[in-house]
């Protein structure tokens, strides 16, 4: 998938050139850059990405705009849960928890209530979507 890399690379490029802010489609969204290590290779991958702010954490969505599988870095960060994290001009290590059950459903819920393009992917999917929280190293 060649052309999705390179359309990563341009959001990553503009994002750190403007302290985190980027413009087309995610322009006034809040989006952060999120770095996993390959499960198989243990090579580091960093993907564009929204997130949802919430009780002193950030989360993440393993939405894939609604596709039958999960996303590569939501597969990565199961396997290797210590992640990197860049917001704005802040960058940090942090760990990577998947969201379960009702608190999953809730943030998922809120998240689709501010953006609704993620209950559009919900609806075009048989699989749950995940929700990941991240949370700083010692915090």
């Amino acid at each position: 998938m060649p052309e999705i890399t390179d359309w990563n690379s341009t959001i990553i490029e503009e994002f750190r050139a403007n302290d985190g802010k980027v413009g087309g489609q995610f322009e006034g969204a809040p989006v952060l850059l999120l770095t996993t290590t390959g499960a198989k290779t243990g090579k580091r991958h960093t993907t564009p990405m929204m997130y949802l702010p919430g009780d002193g954490r950030l989360y993440v969505f393993a939405s894939k705009a609604g596709a039958p599988t999960n996303p590569d870095w939501y597969h990565n960060l199961v396997a290797n849960p210590t992640v990197l994290v860049e917001v704005g001009t802040d960058r940090y290590e942090a760990t990577a928890t998947p969201v379960e059950g009702a608190d999953r459903d809730r943030i998922y819920a809120e998240q689709a209530k501010l953006y609704p393009g993620f209950a559009e992917y919900q609806d075009k999917t048989t699989r749950t979507i995940p929700v990941v929280e991240l949370v700083r190293a010692g915090a």
